[in-house]
C-alpha cells in the first residue's frame, strides 16, 4: 500500500499568461481550483509549493496548505523536490504526485488513477494521457504526444514523448497530460541526473527519465483537462467552470 503526497508547484513567472495561478475563474484564483480538485481526489495530503506570497495566501485563505520555495528553480520538479523536504523530511510518504497548477478542470478521479500503475513494482513513474480528438492538436507542438504500447486495457508503457505528430500510420494518437506520480526513491534519482540529450532537444523533462532507463506507464483517461497557458485557454476554462456551476 502506497502513502501518496500531492504537491502542486505554482509560480507567477509565466510569459504567455502573466500571474496565471491567480487568474480569476468563477470567483476564485485558478490555483485554488486546482487545489480543490486534488483534495477531492482523496488520495493523500495536498500542498501547494510556490515562490510567491500571494499564491500561498490564496491557498491558505481557502483552507489549504502552502509552502514557500526558492524563486530560482529551473523546473517544477526542482520546486517539487525542495517542497518535499520541507513537508516530509522523515520520508513517510513513499509516492509523490505532481499536479500541474494550470489544470483547473482536471477530474479528481484522474488524479487518483495516476497512482494505480505504481502497484506494479516494475513501474517507476506513472502519468496520464487521453486520445487526441481535435484535429488541430495533431501537429501542434504545444500538445505533447505520448508514444507507447498497450500493457493493459487502459494503460500504455511510454516509449517516447514528442511535440511532433507520432507515431506514423493509422491508429490513435495520445495527448500527454502533465501529471506524474513518482516513487519517492525514483524522484530522488531523477533529480540527481543531468538534463538528457533528447530532453534538451524536445524541451520535455520526462525524456530524462526514459533516457535513464526508467519505466513510465500512462493511464488512458476520457476527460482531457484543459491546460491554461494563454488568455484564450483562460476564457475556455472560465466557460467550462461556469457551465459546471449552471449544471
Amino acid at each position: 500500500m502506497s502513502d501518496p503526497l500531492v504537491l502542486i508547484p505554482a509560480r507567477l513567472a509565466a510569459t504567455r499568461l502573466p500571474n496565471k495561478p491567480l487568474a480569476d475563474i468563477a470567483g476564485e484564483p485558478m490555483i485554488v481550483h486546482v487545489w480543490r480538485r486534488a483534495m477531492e481526489a482523496g488520495i493523500g495530503p495536498v500542498v501547494v509549493a510556490t515562490d510567491t506570497d500571494a499564491i500561498a495566501q490564496a491557498v491558505r485563505g481557502a483552507g489549504g496548505l502552502a509552502v514557500m520555495t526558492r524563486a530560482d528553480h529551473p523546473s517544477g520538479s526542482d520546486r517539487l523536490a525542495e517542497a518535499l523536504e520541507q513537508v516530509d523530511p522523515a520520508g513517510h510518504h513513499d509516492v509523490v504526485v505532481n499536479v500541474q497548477g494550470d489544470l483547473p478542470t482536471i477530474d479528481p478521479a484522474a488524479i487518483g488513477a495516476a497512482v494505480a500503475p505504481l502497484a506494479d513494482r516494475t513501474v517507476d513513474i506513472a502519468t496520464l494521457c487521453a486520445e487526441i480528438e481535435r484535429p488541430e492538436e495533431v501537429d501542434d507542438p504545444n500538445v505533447v504526444k505520448l508514444v507507447g504500447h498497450r500493457v493493459g486495457p487502459r494503460r500504455l508503457r511510454a516509449l517516447y514523448f514528442t511535440r511532433a505528430r507520432a507515431p506514423w500510420g493509422p491508429g490513435p494518437l495520445f495527448h500527454h497530460i502533465g501529471l506524474y506520480a513518482y516513487r519517492r526513491t525514483v524522484l530522488a534519482r531523477f533529480m540527481a541526473l543531468p538534463p538528457g540529450e533528447l530532453e534538451t532537444r524536445e524541451k520535455l523533462e520526462q525524456l530524462r527519465a526514459l533516457e535513464a532507463g526508467m519505466r513510465i506507464d500512462a493511464v488512458i483517461v476520457d476527460d482531457l483537462p484543459l491546460g491554461v497557458d494563454t488568455p484564450a485557454d483562460l476564457e475556455r476554462a472560465r466557460a467550462v467552470m461556469a457551465g459546471r456551476r449552471l449544471n
